[in-house]
């Protein structure tokens, strides 16, 4: 709670600077921190999704900590797991700035970053010197921009990648990449999973081999939601992180509501929780899902774990409430499952 009412008093200076460069004082200031040691969290909270132990199910979602610079310090913040990428295996600057908006008045984000990025190899470097500390770090795959071959991208990345990552995330929801959520077509989509799962396969042998996520966005249609599950129940993927952020654009009343690129933040939570329930009928519940988009506090966390989400993640809202939200929404679950009379996060998922 200390956390919270501190970053309220410094966020008005914060917020008169570009948010590009704020990002980036808020990546310096966790490096200066170092990696710290993970708050104990009440096992009530803990998990196990995919065959991973989760001492929480809140996370950091993908896009705060695009190179893997500060994974352990954000699980000193409290998440129960951290999210780093997207990762290309190229470095790329992305799109030309300014590319990321804050609109304060719809508690929201405009981005249109581009999978800007160091590139693998630096990646890799910074996460072979973590690989044996604790705490859940999944790694987030993408494709370069120009490339001739997206599929070959992401087996590039998974090859690389799994040996050094909790779980593989295979982002091919971005809107900021041209072309890119074509691949959430039926064929393509079987194709770059095969793909992705054999190049794990091959990089890991006979050890440990991370489950593979795939994150979607909220702007398909019913036809596009049944393949995509037809195809993660088939692949046995291990989670579908929904969702991305949107291009729709509902009535917004900041001045940068019509910058061009996806949505985050509040205006997010209602498509992202319907998104939500869709994925959890077309599967059955037969494969675990992971609730992003919209979550600010434990009711929006809570309400997404009760529709389906075995896991949550934020990002937008940091920006908003400030690096003790994760604590906070921890403490708020144990209320909230204590209210509603049940002993475990697992025991609530999908009992809306």
């Amino acid at each position: 709670m200390r956390t919270l009412v501190l970053y309220s008093l410094i966020r008005p200076a914060l917020f008169r600077i570009e948010a590009e460069k704020a990002h980036g004082l808020a990546l310096k200031a966790l490096k200066l921190s170092g990696p710290g040691s993970a708050p104990r969290t009440d096992p009530a909270l803990a998990s196990t999704v995919a065959g991973i132990a989760f001492p929480s199910p809140v996370g950091m979602a993908a896009g705060f900590d695009k190179d893997g610079e500060v994974p352990d310090a954000l699980l000193g913040l409290g998440f129960g797991f951290a999210e780093v990428g997207s990762i290309t295996p190229l470095p790329q600057a992305g799109n030309p700035q300014p590319r990321l908006f804050r609109l304060v008045e719809d508690r929201a984000v405009i981005n249109r970053m581009g999978f800007n990025n160091g590139g693998a190899q630096d990646a890799v470097y910074r996460l072979e010197a973590r690989v044996r500390r604790p705490g859940v770090v999944g790694i987030n795959i993408g494709a370069n921009k120009d490339s001739t071959d997206r599929v070959n991208d992401y087996a590039i990345m998974a090859r690389l990648m799994a040996p050094l990552a909790g779980y593989l995330a295979v982002n091919i929801s971005s809107p900021n990449t041209p072309g890119l959520r074509a691949l959430q077509d039926e064929s393509a989509l079987t194709g770059l999973l095969d793909a992705v799962i054999e190049s794990r396969d091959e990089a890991c042998g006979a050890g440990h081999r991370p489950p593979v996520f795939l994150k979607v966005a909220p702007d398909l249609e019913p036809a596009d939601i049944d393949a995509i599950a037809r195809i993660a129940i088939d692949k046995q993927l291990g989670a579908l992180i929904v969702s991305n952020t949107t291009i729709s654009r509902p009535p917004l009343a900041s001045q940068h509501k019509g910058e061009t690129g996806g949505l985050s933040g509040a205006p997010l939570r209602d498509l992202a929780q319907q998104r939500l329930r869709d994925f959890r009928k077309a599967t059955g519940g037969a494969v675990p899902l992971v609730g992003v988009g919209g979550i600010a506090n434990a009711a929006d966390a809570w309400a997404r774990i009760r529709a389906g989400a075995s896991l949550v993640q934020l990002y937008s809202a940091m920006v908003y409430e400030g690096p003790g939200i994760a604590k906070a929404i921890n403490k708020g679950l144990l209320e909230l499952m204590r209210r509603d009379g049940f002993a475990s996060i697992a025991e609530a998922v999908g009992t809306e």
